[in-house]
């Protein structure tokens, strides 16, 4: 697989350190999502944000606006897959919590590391409550980079549960590493590594098994 498709900067620091061009593509799920992620992009390169000293405050507020723009409750919910329905209402919410900080501690906190990259929107599908908002992202190599946003309406919004990058699904990977956890362990175990960030799970990995960078 080509290396610009393997070393990808970050699942979450493609999607909220990009600012978009405006286009052609419009639509109830495209415009909300061009949106919220113009809304991050604004507090990347605002200078009252800016250095280290606001660091912490500025995290903060790449992650308010990015609940905005993802429902990291369906997404915990997919990425636990068929594991949910045996869950208590107390190991839900202890596991959406969990895993929106796994998000966090990942990526969010790498957001203001990288540059803002030209994100143009090239395509939407809408099929009732759910929608896929398509776009690409330019490389340093000359092409660009697909990276499709799955979205479903969620109390009269759009938000995002899953994304595919270059065909690899976010949720897919994740669901498969806990899977793993849980059918070799336990469930128990999972909630542990993810409290302890012991294990460094991976947002997407490429056919050859190497983890998206």
């Amino acid at each position: 697989m080509p290396n610009h498709r393997v070393r990808v900067i970050g699942v979450l620091t493609l999607l909220v350190a990009t600012c978009s061009i405006p286009g052609a593509w419009a639509g109830a799920p495209t415009d909300q999502l061009r949106g919220g992620i113009d809304r991050v992009f604004k507090i990347l390169r605002d200078p009252e944000m800016a250095g280290d000293k606001n660091a912490t405050q500025r995290r903060a507020a790449i992650l308010a606006a990015a609940r905005g723009i993802f429902d990291f409750g369906e997404m915990a919910k997919r990425s636990l897959g068929q594991h949910w329905a045996a869950r208590t209402p107390v190991e839900r919410t202890q596991f959406v919590a969990l895993f929106t900080d796994l998000i966090q501690h990942s990526y969010i906190n790498k957001v203001d590391q990288h540059g803002g990259a030209q994100m143009s929107f090239t395509g939407e599908t809408i099929d009732g409550d759910l929608a896929a908002v398509r776009t690409a992202i330019p490389l340093s190599s000359g092409k660009a980079m697909p990276l499709e946003y799955r979205m479903h309406n969620a109390g009269a919004r759009w938000q995002v549960y899953d994304l595919s990058i270059d065909g690899i699904s976010l949720v897919s990977n994740y669901r498969a590493q806990f899977n793993k956890i849980i059918r070799i362990e336990s469930y128990e175990t999972l909630v542990t590594k993810l409290q302890s960030h012991q294990t460094e799970f991976s947002p997407a990995a490429s056919p050859s098994g190497k983890p998206v960078r």
